[in-house]
């Protein structure tokens, strides 16, 4: 009885660019799932609970290499997007991935929505967003069926 108490909400940061088209969808997304129902066309009447962060700033270099091993990579050119600005700049460490996107922001595939919770990342997707929705969605029904 006391575990429904103890249970926390996942911890979902979108790392956000208000002018990335991906990144305002991705948005809508998350703010979408957590206030209406999910998903939308199903049978649920109830949102998604979760804690939702949007930071308007890259992430840290430590939150990168959490990233990175989320995604499976050792490689900061996964975060890298395939804008002109970027250039021929290659960083290798995730202090130069953060210093590059701090003054070229187009640098970053935008948006980098992580799910702290479970070890789930996506970078430049909104079908990433997708993906950690619907595992979220499976989790709160499999919870359901269980207390149910």
């Amino acid at each position: 009885m006391f575990s429904s108490f103890l249970r926390t909400l996942p911890e979902i940061t979108l790392f956000h660019n208000k002018v990335s088209p991906p990144s305002v969808r991705a948005l809508a997304l998350l703010q979408s799932a957590v206030s209406s129902p999910y998903p939308p066309n199903g049978t649920s009447r109830a949102p998604l609970k979760f804690n939702l962060t949007v930071a308007e700033n890259p992430p840290t270099p430590d939150q990168v290499r959490t990233i990175l091993s989320y995604l499976r990579s050792s490689d900061v050119a996964v975060l890298l997007s395939a804008h002109p600005s970027v250039g021929d700049h290659r960083p290798t460490t995730p202090e130069a991935l953060v210093r590059l996107v701090e003054s070229t922001p187009n640098a970053l595939k935008w948006p980098v929505v992580v799910d702290w919770s479970s070890g789930r990342a996506t970078a430049g997707s909104t079908e990433g967003v997708l993906e950690i929705l619907e595992y979220l969605r499976k989790v709160r029904d499999s919870k359901a069926k269980s207390d149910g």
